[in-house]
C-alpha cells in the first residue's frame, strides 16, 4: 500500500477531505488526520491539560473514544511528540504514525495495532509530517489500499491540500542556507554536493535510524554508502552523503534529548 499525504494550513479543510476520503471508500484504519494540540477539548467541549495526565513526564498515550464525532467518530490518541508537544491522531494508522515517530500511544491502541498497517507506513516522510505540525498545520494521511493514489490525490487537492512533496522543499528551503554556509566551511561546493548531502541529512531523519547509535545502523548505512560509490564512482558523492547524515543526527538529536530529559 502506498500512503498518499496533504498538508493542510486549514484545519476545517482538512477534515472535510478526510469525510470526501471516507465517501470514497476509504476505511477508518487506513485514514488519519494529524493535528498539533489536544482536540479532545473541542470535540468533547471539556479542557484538557496534558500535564495532569499520567505517564506525561515520558509521553501521553492518551487513548480517548468516538469524541463529539470529531473525524467521523474515530478513536482520537493524544500524544506528546518531542519538540513539537501534544498531537492528536484518528485511528490505527494515526497511531501507528505517532507510534513511528517515537511517541507512546496507550495500551488500549497499542493492544490493535497488526503487522498490516506497516507495509505502507510512510516512515520516511514523518519528519515532514513532524515539521508541518510544528508550524500548526493539519496532516491527512491516506492508504491506497482498493483505490488509486490518483482519486485521493484529487480529493486532497480539491480541499487545499498541498502535497507532501511540496512541504518536504518547504522544510529543506528553510534549513539550506544553514547547511550550505556550514558544509561550505571545510572547503567543499555545496552546490555540487547539496544531492548527496541532503539524502543523508534525511535518511538521518527516517523513522528507523532516528535516535539510534551508530553501531545500531552501521551494516545498513555502510550498505548505502556503498551503493552510493557504485552509482556515482570519482565523485564526492560519499563524503556529502556522510556530512549531510552526521548533520542530519545533530539536527534530530535535540529532540532526542528532549524526549530522555522528560
Amino acid at each position: 500500500m502506498q500512503a498518499v499525504t496533504g498538508v493542510f494550513s486549514d484545519q476545517g479543510a482538512a477534515q472535510k477531505a478526510v469525510d470526501a476520503l471516507r465517501i470514497k471508500g476509504v476505511t477508518p484504519d487506513h485514514l488519519t488526520l494529524l493535528t498539533p494540540g489536544d482536540m479532545r477539548a473541542q470535540s468533547t467541549g471539556v479542557a484538557v491539560d496534558a500535564a495532569e495526565q499520567p505517564g506525561i513526564g515520558k509521553a501521553l498515550g492518551a487513548v480517548v473514544g468516538a469524541a463529539g464525532g470529531f473525524s467521523g467518530g474515530s478513536m482520537l490518541i493524544a500524544a506528546l511528540l518531542p519538540g513539537i508537544g501534544v498531537v492528536t491522531a484518528a485511528g490505527l494508522l494515526g497511531a501507528a504514525i505517532l507510534s513511528a515517530a517515537g511517541a507512546a500511544v496507550g495500551a488500549v491502541a497499542g493492544e490493535k495495532l497488526d503487522d498490516s498497517l506497516s507495509q505502507g507506513l510512510p516512515e520516511d516522510e514523518i519528519y515532514v509530517y513532524e515539521d508541518a505540525l510544528q508550524k500548526g498545520r493539519s496532516v491527512v494521511v491516506a492508504l491506497a489500499n482498493g483505490i488509486s493514489e490518483d482519486s485521493i490525490r484529487e480529493v486532497l487537492t480539491a480541499q487545499g491540500a498541498e502535497s507532501v512533496d511540496a512541504a518536504r522543499h518547504q522544510w529543506w528551503i528553510g534549513l539550506r542556507s544553514a547547511e550550505e554556509e556550514h558544509y561550505s566551511a571545510s572547503g567543499n561546493n555545496f552546490e555540487k554536493d547539496e544531492k548527496f548531502y541532503r539524502l543523508g541529512f534525511e535518511d538521518a531523519l527516517h523513522a528507523r535510524s532516528r535516535c539510534k547509535e551508530f553501531d545500531q545502523i552501521s551494516s545498513e548505512m555502510d550498505s548505502r554508502i556503498e551503493d552510493i560509490e557504485k552509482q556515482n564512482p570519482g565523485t564526492n558523492a560519499v563524503e556529502a552523503y556522510t556530512r549531510g547524515y552526521q548533520r542530519g543526527r545533530e539536527y534530530y538529536q535535540r529532540f532526542c534529548d528532549q524526549s530522555k530529559a522528560a
